[in-house]
């Protein structure tokens, strides 16, 4: 029989063939643009309906984050809007460390993803929908090396200014999933918890900060191989020209309440990393994080505190990364949300595991808790 075919010459595609035999193929991963960065992967593959695939990418062990891959089934669609999973398996000592994918397609079609993408043909639908709307503002806050628009969306009429801003790392797509939520949440009239918070707020929400890498299919840099989130100290146009652009805003406007929105490769569980060591630590700017923290927790079961970073030691924090800088810089309650590629084992979903569903659904929960933050703040600090 034919033998499969495999492209990702389009948006956010990553991955290089090395063999292909029927419906058996060896493929690898291309790393980030100028940098050593690898992991994500975004591929389509025709030929192969009621063929079973068996898929390999090989050489993960010396892959961004090689604990990434134990426990992790691929995502698989088979018409680009329901995500589900295909049957993985992880052995490192077969060529170096190679994920093995097996799967049967209905169809002809089938895309493989190492988390459901989300494109910026897509991006540019959401900032539409969102900007035509009454009482939201569209802010173009500059452009990236390669010549894309970093947009910001801001809306509410209350005095506490909320930062949400996603996907530094570009291959952690369900942030902007998460960012989707968001905006549902916040743009829905009928919504009681987006509209109570728009009483007491002002948003300013940047969907997407690295379209550069987001196009180019990269797993955690930008264009010309720069980890944003490794620039907020001194940001740069020449490396970094979407940091410094936010923060620009950052700085017009101020911060009091921020969240960057990320995945983590090897952390089967969504938590939250916050800004203890920075040199202006204060107990109740920190106090106020923790109690963030725990009315999360009590409101969302897609959410825990058992697991999650090492806190740094006072006065070690490193402030080229946004939360740390943020709370420094503003003495704002700044944080760092990280969601999951894999499914959680105390509450699997064996379709689908993490989905963007579940991080729409984390984003109202977290802006529920935000309203309640909200809300129970003087009583908090009496």
């Amino acid at each position: 029989m034919s033998d499969i075919l495999i492209d990702a010459e389009f948006d956010s595609g990553n991955i290089e063939v090395h063999a292909i035999e029927g419906t058996r193929a060896r493929l690898a991963l291309r790393k980030d643009n100028q940098s050593d960065f690898a992991q994500w992967f975004h591929f389509r593959v025709s030929g192969a309906a009621g063929r079973e695939l068996e898929l390999k990418i090989g050489n993960l062990n010396t892959s961004a984050y090689p604990g990434g891959w134990p426990q992790y089934d691929a995502c698989v669609s088979e018409d680009r809007e329901y995500w589900g999973r295909a049957s993985s398996s992880f052995d490192e000592n077969e060529d170096n460390g190679t994920l093995t994918i097996r799967y049967v397609p209905a169809g002809d079609l089938a895309w493989f993803a190492y988390f459901a993408p989300y494109s910026m043909e897509r991006h540019h639908d959401l900032i539409a929908e969102a900007a035509s709307l009454e009482g939201v503002d569209h802010v173009r806050l500059g452009t990236t090396l390669d010549g894309q628009p970093i947009d910001c969306l801001e809306l509410g009429q209350g005095e506490i200014k909320v930062w949400l801003y996603a996907r530094q790392h570009p291959g952690e797509t369900m942030a902007q999933w998460w960012m989707e939520g968001a905006l549902d949440v916040l743009t829905d009239t009928a919504d009681s918890v987006g509209r109570r918070l728009l009483q007491h707020c002002r948003f300013h929400i940047v969907p997407n900060c690295n379209p550069d890498g987001s196009r180019r299919g990269h797993l955690r840099t930008n264009a010309v191989g720069t980890n944003l989130n490794r620039e907020w100290a001194e940001p740069s146009g020449e490396k970094s020209p979407e940091v410094l652009a936010i923060r620009n805003r950052m700085d017009a406007t101020g911060v009091d309440f921020a969240m960057d929105v990320h995945g983590d490769e090897a952390i089967p569980v969504a938590f939250l990393a916050g800004f203890e060591g920075i040199p202006g630590w204060r107990d109740e700017q920190g106090e106020d994080f923790y109690r963030y923290q725990r009315i999360l927790d009590r409101r969302s079961p897609d959410f825990q505190t058992e697991q999650g970073y090492a806190k740094s030691a006072p006065g070690q924090a490193n402030l080229t990364m946004s939360t740390n800088q943020l709370a420094e810089r503003f003495g704002a309650v700044a944080m760092t949300l990280e969601m999951p590629f894999k499914d959680n084992p105390a509450d699997p979903e064996p379709e689908q595991g993490w989905s963007p569903e579940r991080s729409m659904m984390l984003a109202r929960d977290c802006l529920a808790a935000l309203f309640e933050w909200i809300e129970t703040r003087d009583a908090a600090q009496r």
